[in-house]
């Protein structure tokens, strides 16, 4: 679902610009503002390219979460940008990141290869997690996909697998409540569409089929 927040979102990211936006829709500049004063709706043909062009289905790649493998952030190549974004199949309202499902021992809900979706910020106490799967980084720095249990202390909490040993008595810096999980399969295609629309849009900006420059 498209809303006003989300668009102003939107427009708070470098270079994105009412001016921009309006091109992208195919509507006069002032049709911009007049959409976020609430003077004017935004018509169904129009939700795609603001979509398209603010990136509000567009979530960031931050690295990889270990389920069976540890992955630990310092010596993690990743850049502050992230691994690159994936496109999801609808906008997300909330600041999120990705991560990569790197190891098997949370088979058969998640797989080797599978991204899920996180919000950014943690939103709630710890003890509304107990029983629940979510990306977590220890106070030591590793980062997993677990199921959080209650530990022996309030502080302390022990993480679960489907498919290996849990990991007892820990520290928990952050944890990050799944939002969406997209599968390897579903993630290829998405990708696909990504670059189909990408090529597309290329063809119209004056690239040719081949993608070399029209002869002058």
């Amino acid at each position: 679902m498209l809303d006003l927040k989300m668009i102003e979102r939107g427009l708070e990211k470098p270079g994105k610009t009412k001016g921009g936006l309006a091109a992208a829709m195919g509507v006069r500049p002032g049709a911009v503002s007049e959409i976020l004063g609430e003077a004017r709706l935004i018509k169904a043909s129009e939700i795609q390219p603001i979509i398209d062009y603010l990136e509000l289905n567009a979530v960031p790649i931050m690295g990889r979460v270990g389920a069976g493998a540890v992955i630990e952030p310092e010596h993690e190549q990743v850049p502050p940008e992230g691994l690159g974004e994936i496109e999801l199949p609808f906008p997300i309202s909330e600041e999120t990141i990705a991560f990569e499902v790197v190891g098997d021992s949370m088979l058969p809900k998640y797989e080797n290869g599978d991204i899920i979706v996180v919000y950014r910020d943690q939103r709630h106490p710890l003890s509304s997690f107990y029983g629940e799967e979510a990306a977590v980084r220890l106070k030591t720095g590793e980062r997993y996909l677990k199921t959080i249990e209650r530990g022996k202390t309030a502080s302390q909490v022990s993480l679960t697998s489907f498919n290996a040993k849990p990991i007892l008595g820990v520290k928990l810096d952050w944890i990050g409540e799944i939002c969406v999980t997209l599968p390897r399969g579903q993630i290829d295609r998405l990708r696909a569409r990504a670059a189909a629309r990408s090529r597309k849009a290329g063809r119209g900006h004056g690239g040719s089929r081949d993608g070399k420059a029209p002869a002058k």
